[in-house]
């Protein structure tokens, strides 16, 4: 075969017949005939062995090659990547993006997309039900069967772990853990500070305190939040406004990877029940409201020129009027 250049892009598509795709091979100067291509084919049976997607043909690739190619699972791959802490809507942007995807979903309401999903009666709200990884398809695979593959992987994570959990959380579901796990996963992206997080909303669960986190603040804004968390913002009542409810919010905040449910069910032991951002991407941890207000006045009310907001920004020195007879 002669192909111009250094290869060539075999589309096949469902339906297409082996004569087609030679027919087009030949119409485009890759085949000079097709009577050899197709005596092999009948030689060794191979006339419905031919895989549907896209092939890149190499120069110089003679008959067997060519049907090596297409009848083997060698169809070129393409990737969509979910990031740790991305909500489902910033899912649905990298699904669109994806030229390659049969688009299923796009326009349809997330009462919609649920149905179409169809992952099950437990499955109410689609917020942190897909596991953040990078998913191969191939060209015509739709973003359903990616949504369903991301969904079925974080339950394989999630109920591993929770089979290991450590005793007497107070945590009565995989999905209550989900939820925790989403809200340590915005809080931070030093991977040595997840537990030490979960720790303190563990204790502060147990306790009986509120959570007082902004991340899950700013979710319930939605559009609202437009990079600053006022007072009006905490003082407003949402499910998700936990400087107002008491517990954990309705659903998971964000998409959540394996270290975050980890640490959601493995939270380190200690006293500590405060933190706040210290401007490098860590945080400062307190075990009393006296030295969470002086770590407050050092990190927080004396900020560098160069300081580095991490994900969370706590907000208990904006709120602390409102919230002191609230634990």
């Amino acid at each position: 075969m002669s192909i111009s250049g250094e290869s060539y892009l075999i589309d096949i598509q469902s339906g297409d017949t082996l004569n087609k795709v030679l027919r087009g091979l030949s119409s485009n100067g890759v085949l000079p005939a097709t009577w050899a291509a197709k005596l092999y084919a009948k030689e060794f049976d191979l006339a419905n062995a031919i895989k549907v997607g896209e092939f890149r043909l190499s120069a110089n690739t003679n008959i067997p090659g060519l049907f090596e190619l297409i009848t083997g699972n060698h169809q070129i791959q393409y990737q969509a990547q979910f990031i740790e802490g991305s909500q489902f809507t910033q899912v649905l942007e990298v699904l669109d993006s994806q030229e390659k995807l049969k688009h299923v979903l796009t326009g349809k309401s997330q009462a919609e997309i649920l149905v179409a999903l169809d992952l099950g009666n437990s499955v109410e709200h689609l917020e942190g039900q897909f596991y953040p990884d990078t998913y191969a398809y191939l060209k015509g695979d739709s973003d359903v069967s990616i949504l369903k593959r991301a969904h079925k992987h974080l339950n394989k994570v999630l109920n591993k772990e929770w089979s290991t959990r450590q005793k007497e959380l107070p945590l009565k579901s995989p999905y209550e853990a989900l939820i925790l796990a989403s809200i340590v996963e915005k809080e931070t992206g030093v991977k040595e500070e997840r537990a030490q997080i979960s720790g303190v909303f563990t204790r502060r669960l147990n306790a009986k305190m509120r959570l007082q986190t902004d991340p899950t603040v700013i979710y319930g804004l939605g559009d609202d939040y437009q990079g600053n968390i006022t007072r009006k913002h905490l003082k407003a009542y949402t499910p998700y406004n936990t400087y107002r409810i008491n517990g954990l919010p309705p659903t998971p905040i964000a998409m959540v990877g394996q270290p975050a449910i980890h640490a959601a069910l493995n939270p380190e032991k200690g006293e500590t029940l405060y933190f706040v951002a210290k401007g490098d991407g860590t945080h400062a941890f307190s075990n009393t409201i006296y030295e969470h207000n002086k770590a407050v006045r050092k990190y927080q009310l004396r900020r560098r020129s160069d300081y580095r907001s991490s994900h969370q920004v706590d907000a208990i020195k904006r709120f602390q009027s409102q919230t002191k007879n609230a634990n």
